[in-house]
Order: C-alpha cells, then sequence, then structure tokens
C-alpha cells in the first residue's frame, strides 16, 4: 500500500504515527505528491479528487481519504483496537477536535503562503486561532482523563495537532494556562512514534 504525503503535513503525520504504533510501517510506503490549495498534482488527484492528502492507495481496492477513513481502516486490519467500543463515542470526538485544530491550523498557514500579501485578511486568520483556543481549553479542562486513561486514536490525534501549533505557529504559546495539557504532551511528545515522525 501507498500514502500520499506533502509536506509536513499534520494529517499524514498522525497516519504514520499510527503506523508506528502498530507495527505497520512496512506495509505502507509513504510517496511524496504536490498537494496544496492552488494546484495538486496528478498523483494526487487520482488518488483524493480534492488533491488532498492524506489518502491511502490499497493493492486491493480502491483509494480511500481522509484521515480518519484511513486509521479506523488500518486499525481494522490491524486489530489493534484504538477505536474501542467501550468508549467508541468519546475517542471519535476527541479525534475529531484534534482534527478541527490542525484544519484551522493549516489554513492559517495557508492564508500567507497562498493569499497576495495585500488581501491576507488578518481578522480570518485569528479567528481561526480562536477556534483552536476554544479547542484546546476544551481539552484541557473536560477531556484529560480520557487523556491519561488507555492509549487510543485520539491520543495519537491529540498529540500530532499539539505537534503541529510548536511547529508552525510556536509564538502563540499555546501552553498558556493549559499546564495539564502542557504536561501531558511533553510526556507524550517522547514516545518513539512521534520522535521518529516529527517534521524537520
Amino acid at each position: 500500500m501507498k500514502l500520499t504525503s506533502a509536506g509536513p503535513s499534520p494529517f499524514v503525520r498522525k497516519v504514520r504515527v499510527m503506523l508506528h504504533e502498530t507495527n505497520q510501517t512496512d506495509a505502507v510506503e509513504v510517496v511524496d505528491v504536490t498537494a496544496n490549495p492552488l494546484e495538486s498534482g496528478a498523483d494526487a488527484i487520482a488518488a483524493n479528487p480534492t488533491g488532498k492528502v492524506p489518502a491511502l492507495i490499497r493493492d486491493d481496492g480502491p483509494a480511500i481519504y481522509d484521515s480518519r477513513v484511513i486509521t479506523r481502516f488500518l486499525d481494522g486490519r490491524a486489530g489493534s483496537g484504538l477505536y474501542p467500543a467501550s468508549r467508541l463515542w468519546e475517542t471519535l470526538t476527541l479525534e475529531a477536535t484534534a482534527e478541527a485544530i490542525m484544519e484551522a491550523s493549516l489554513l492559517m498557514v495557508y492564508e500567507h503562503r497562498f493569499r497576495p500579501a495585500e488581501l491576507v485578511f488578518e481578522d480570518w486568520i485569528e479567528a481561526q486561532w480562536t477556534k483552536v483556543s476554544r479547542s484546546l481549553d476544551v481539552i484541557n479542562t473536560r477531556w484529560m482523563s480520557h487523556l491519561a486513561g488507555p492509549f487510543d486514536m485520539s491520543h495519537i490525534a491529540v498529540g500530532c495537532a499539539l505537534s503541529y501549533l510548536d511547529f508552525r505557529h510556536n509564538a502563540r504559546n499555546w501552553r498558556a494556562g493549559r499546564d495539564g495539557l502542557a504536561e501531558w504532551y511533553e510526556s507524550f511528545a517522547k514516545r518513539e512514534s512521534m520522535v521518529s515522525t516529527a517534521p524537520e
């Protein structure tokens, strides 16, 4: 199988961390494609008509996407139990919250990278950060007991989202006022799967 990738995508990294944690790295080749909001390459579009990454190109079926579909598929393939039935809706909700953080953070990057400087909408950027900030507050106040519990896919998603904030928006200091979440991440970031997939 092949996993499409482009740059330091937090969505791709989430899948890569999951592959490490479930001992499936040898089963999936990571392939770089061109994928950005203005133009995606033919390889990216062939795997996902939107041109977004990641997509998983399977040997025995059509390509699947997005990252949450891919991780559910890989979890089932490995029987790893990262979507436990006993707390499935909590795991999915926390994973969705982490994905929303990634999405808003990425849109902030795109606003400066792909929009002409004279058209950059700073209020829109701040609105995206407000989404991130609210989500972080909710995780810090409502979800720490889940993060302290048995390892599941939501842990990976939150860890990758926080790492992306450090990578792209470190100056905003997401840790301020969120000691519990910051402490959890300090420990989580030391996992071998996180270290080996860290963006350069």
